[in-house]
C-alpha cells in the first residue's frame, strides 16, 4: 500500500535541514483574526502574521490545510515558539526565479519605479534591481516617461544574493531582436531587390543606411 500524503509530508521535512534561513514546507493548522499558524514538523508551531499571507487585493490567500513555504529564523526563541517568516520565504522563491532565469537567459518581467544615480530602480516583483541609464535603450533617451510604471522585458545581466544585487538590461534584448530582424532581412536579399533604409552616416566613401 503506497504512503498517504500525510506521511510523505513528514518524510520531506525530515529530509530538510533546520537551520536558519532555511526554506521549509508547512502545513497550515489554524487561522484566527492576527495569525497563522504553520507545523513545520519541530516540537513547536510557528505562527506568521495574518497580514503576510494577504494579497494585494486584502484577500487571504490560504486555508487550514494549506502546504506553504515559510523561511526558519529561529527554530526555538527561548520561548518555546517556532519563528518563520511568509515574507522572506517569497523573497528566497523570488532569489530562486532570478537565478533559474539568469542560468537559462530568459528575459524577466518588471517595472521601472524611480531614477536612481547612474540609471534607474527597477521591480521584479518584489525584488529591487538596478538598471544603468546606458542600457534603457539602444541610443541615449532624453525623455524615458514612456517606459516608467509600465511592465517591461528586461535581462538579467548581474545577480549575487549575498549583496542583495541585481542589474538588469534592456537594451540587451532590443539588440537581439534587432539582430535577429537584420538576419531574416539579408536572408531574404537578392541583387536587384528594392527596399527602403535609412540613412545613419555619411562619409568621405559613402553612406551607412539602416
Amino acid at each position: 500500500m503506497g504512503e498517504s500524503f500525510a506521511d510523505l509530508f513528514e518524510e520531506s521535512l525530515q529530509q530538510v535541514e533546520m537551520k536558519k534561513g532555511a526554506l521549509i514546507t508547512g502545513e497550515v493548522i489554524s487561522i484566527d483574526s492576527e495569525v497563522v499558524t504553520v507545523n513545520v514538523g519541530l516540537k513547536s508551531e510557528g505562527v506568521v502574521p495574518r497580514s503576510q499571507f494577504v494579497n494585494i487585493k486584502g484577500e487571504l490567500e490560504v486555508a487550514v490545510g494549506d502546504h506553504v513555504q515559510v523561511a526558519l529564523q529561529e527554530v526555538e526563541d527561548g520561548l518555546g515558539s517556532t519563528q518563520i517568516s511568509r515574507e522572506r520565504a517569497k523573497q528566497l522563491e523570488r532569489w530562486q526565479q532570478l537565478e533559474q532565469l539568469l542560468n537559462a537567459e530568459e528575459p524577466v518581467t518588471g517595472v521601472i519605479t524611480a531614477r536612481v544615480k547612474g540609471g534607474f530602480s527597477v521591480e521584479l516583483s518584489g525584488v529591487r534591481a538596478f538598471l544603468p541609464g546606458s542600457l534603457i535603450d539602444t541610443r541615449p533617451l532624453q525623455d524615458t516617461s514612456h517606459l516608467e510604471g509600465q511592465d517591461l522585458q528586461f535581462k538579467i545581466i548581474k545577480l549575487d544574493v549575498e549583496r542583495n544585487n541585481v542589474v538588469v538590461s534592456r537594451r540587451a534584448l532590443l539588440d537581439e531582436a534587432n539582430k535577429a530582424q537584420r538576419e531574416e532581412v539579408l536572408s531574404n536579399l537578392e541583387e536587384g531587390t528594392v527596399v527602403k533604409g535609412f540613412v545613419k552616416n555619411l562619409t568621405d566613401y559613402g553612406a551607412f543606411i539602416d
